[in-house]
């Protein structure tokens, strides 16, 4: 990796509004175990280490400069990623173990807090059509969509890795098939969300409300449906409650990720939902790439003034939630769990879409699935040399399933700090 490659890399990681910050020294030293494997078929098969890079931002730098083995992030850091030339992908989440566990995973879900719903719920489920039609025009215009996002991500601009620079429309056009846009709360989704559940117990992350509740007690702790209920009868009439005037701004969290594509998009399109819906959130600046204050607007009214707050990942968020510096958020799934588990007041409106991780490890390794992944990560641990991959932040969707599918196949994780 020659010195300019490595210059244009931070340069990358610096300017680009996809990323956030972090620190990319190389320096890094073992921390505490987090996790051990239980019995499976791999059962002790060895330690891999996790460094979290508090979000995506860093992670590519430190694939290119071999500072990290590989990557489990949100998309298009995934595609990114392999258009680059800089790594390929090891497993896609759907294919992580055990066997069709997570074939189908919730991914991101919307979250409101209960006193904003309950003091404001016109204005939530107006909201909540919005995001259900933002939703659908994704699945059914997914190349101007590609368009919209990539503006939002990069401002227009090139993803550029070393002497390779790629396309930010073609990177998020390759991460939409990756991801399913949905927001019906089915059984099968709640069934997956139990997944996850159990997940977070056995990693010792969930261990409060939803571990020792009862299942009628867990439901009504998570979930409020009522707004996706009122948001498809929003879209099926065509016709909306015009809400209170909310006085002060309204705060709404979100990442810098294909996977929250509904807001953007609907920001970006703002026209065409308040002429087919009347309900709008249209940017007080259009001008810009990425809009942080909107006006929320229904059958022609500004209901309220809406910021946009984006963080480093989910458990920011919920931080951020539980001191009511935001009051809606779309999210990860665990991170939602999580907080809801250590009775922050929000609730689980509906989902947002499932899927959308990947494993990237470097270019060349000897890995083709998560099955040939486990067998380098037990050569690595067996030679001293355990693999180090970095996740967004402990307790993200990537950190949970990464750690899950380790333990699942035997492995024991150790963080390690830069």
């Amino acid at each position: 990796m020659n010195s300019m490659k490595i210059t244009v890399i931070a340069l990358f990681v610096m300017a680009l509004l996809l990323f956030s910050a972090g620190c990319t020294q190389p320096a890094a030293t073992p921390a505490s175990t987090t996790t051990t494997g239980p019995a499976s078929a791999l059962a002790s098969s060895g330690t891999v280490e996790i460094l979290y890079t508090q979000g995506v931002g860093p992670m590519p730098g430190l694939l290119a400069t071999n500072q990290v083995d590989g990557y489990i992030a949100w998309q298009p850091v995934v595609e990114a990623g392999v258009e680059s030339g800089i790594g390929q992908v090891a497993s896609y989440s759907k294919d992580l173990p055990p066997a069709g566990k997570w074939s189908d995973h919730p991914q991101n879900v919307f979250v409101v807090r209960q006193d904003f719903y309950d003091n404001n719920p016109d204005f939530v489920n107006a909201f909540s059509a919005l995001n259900l039609a933002s939703s659908q025009y994704i699945t059914d215009h997914p190349q101007e969509s590609s368009a919209i996002v990539a503006d939002w991500l990069a401002g227009k601009q090139n993803f550029t890795y070393g002497n390779v620079s790629v396309s930010s429309v073609t990177a998020v056009n390759n991460s939409l098939p990756t991801i399913k846009f949905t927001n019906e709360p089915s059984d099968a989704w709640k069934s997956s969300m139990n997944d996850f559940i159990q997940a977070q117990i056995d990693l010792g992350s969930v261990n409060g409300y939803l571990k020792n509740g009862s299942a009628g007690d867990k439901e009504s702790l998570l979930y409020n449906f009522t707004p996706y209920q009122n948001a498809q009868a929003i879209i099926a009439t065509k016709t909306v409650t015009t809400p209170p005037a909310v006085k002060e701004p309204v705060t709404v969290g979100y990442l810098m990720a294909v996977d929250h594509s509904a807001l953007f998009v609907a920001v970006k399109n703002y026209q065409y939902f308040n002429d087919t819906y009347g309900i709008a959130l249209k940017p007080e600046d259009p001008t810009k790439a990425k809009p942080d204050v909107a006006d929320f607007i229904v059958n022609g009214q500004k209901v309220a003034e809406v910021h946009l707050v984006s963080a480093s990942a989910g458990p920011a968020l919920m931080q951020l939630a539980a001191t009511n510096g935001i009051q809606m958020s779309y999210v990860g799934a665990p991170p939602a769990i999580a907080a809801i588990d250590q009775g922050i007041p929000i609730r689980i409106t509906y989902p947002i879409d499932n899927l959308g991780t990947g494993l990237v490890v470097t270019k060349g390794a000897p890995v083709q699935d998560w099955q040939s992944f486990a067998a380098w990560a037990k050569q690595r641990s067996d030679a001293g040399k355990p693999l180090v991959i970095a996740a967004p932040g402990k307790g993200s969707i990537q950190d949970v399933m990464l750690r899950s599918s380790l333990q699942e196949s035997g492995f024991t994780t150790t963080e390690v700090k830069i």
